[in-house]
């Protein structure tokens, strides 16, 4: 580990023990987590002892799941779940891939879209005793409506994740709440507790849901950005090392090169 992930350590060590962080989450969807990195995460994930969250790239992706068996992620979400034929594509590769071992690991479906919200009443019979909860993307589903970015927190979004969050009561079913959580979402959050929040995620960083009504909530939110900006900055280091590290290299070939294509002017003797 370099001097970055250690610090990277100690600020998940932090989360764990003072502000109810329970796991880092990767994407292969929209931030198409490549391998190198998820060993990176991983390391520093279970050197932490909290729980990876991955994010795989669709309702069907059956190489995901199998990458996520070898992870060893504890919560597994599938994304753009919208209609009830693609919960039973997601839930029949989570047979096809785990069978009935799935100890330990968690499965969720996104919900990110108006059409989702449409159709939650006929899914979650579906889903009940083959999953285990949803996770409301709010940036998505405000996109959805048509709506820019920054109404994530306007009253019509939150009304809706109220709604799933009481769905998700009657039905006994894990809600999780994303879609830029940062210091403004702590009113949606309280409020969303109040019916059912289990856990709320920022990018990379997932908490456990009773942090919304403690007085640490914002320190909390601080330590996930600060991880969130030292995550990015080793990957643009790390990168940036691979790229420069054959550049001398390739100034000397390019040299030979254009040697090897310059014009000769051969001079014959009388």
């Amino acid at each position: 580990m370099n001097l970055t992930e250690r610090r990277m350590l100690d600020m998940l060590k932090k989360g764990r023990d003072h502000y109810g962080v329970v796991a880092v989450k990767a994407e292969f969807e929209a931030e198409g987590t490549r391998p190198d990195e998820l060993l990176r995460l991983t390391e520093l994930v279970f050197r932490a002892d909290l729980k990876l969250a991955l994010k795989i790239g669709g309702c069907e992706a059956v190489s995901d799941l199998h990458a996520s068996r070898l992870y060893g992620a504890g919560y597994i979400i599938g994304p753009m779940v919208e209609t009830p034929y693609a919960l039973r594509k997601f839930i029949e590769a989570r047979d096809t891939v785990y069978g009935a071992d799935a100890a330990g690991t968690e499965f969720l479906f996104n919900l990110e879209t108006e059409t989702t919200l449409r159709n939650l009443d006929a899914m979650l019979p579906l889903a009940q005793g083959k999953l285990d909860g949803i996770v409301f993307g709010r940036v998505d589903f405000t996109l959805s409506r048509g709506l820019p970015r920054n109404a994530i927190n306007q009253r019509m979004i939150t009304d809706a994740v109220l709604q799933v969050a009481q769905a998700c009561a009657r039905a006994d079913f894990d809600l999780v709440v994303g879609g830029s959580v940062a210091l403004e979402a702590a009113p949606v959050l309280r409020e969303v507790r109040q019916t059912r929040l289990d856990r709320f995620e920022t990018r990379k960083i997932v908490f456990d849901g009773a942090l919304a009504d403690t007085p640490v909530f914002e320190e909390g939110i601080a330590n996930a950005v600060a991880f969130e900006l030292a995550w990015l900055e080793n990957k643009r280091d790390y990168y940036g090392t691979i790229a420069g590290e054959d550049m001398a290299r390739i100034r000397m070939m390019q040299d030979r090169c254009h040697a090897a294509m310059r014009p000769r002017i051969v001079t014959l003797s009388a």
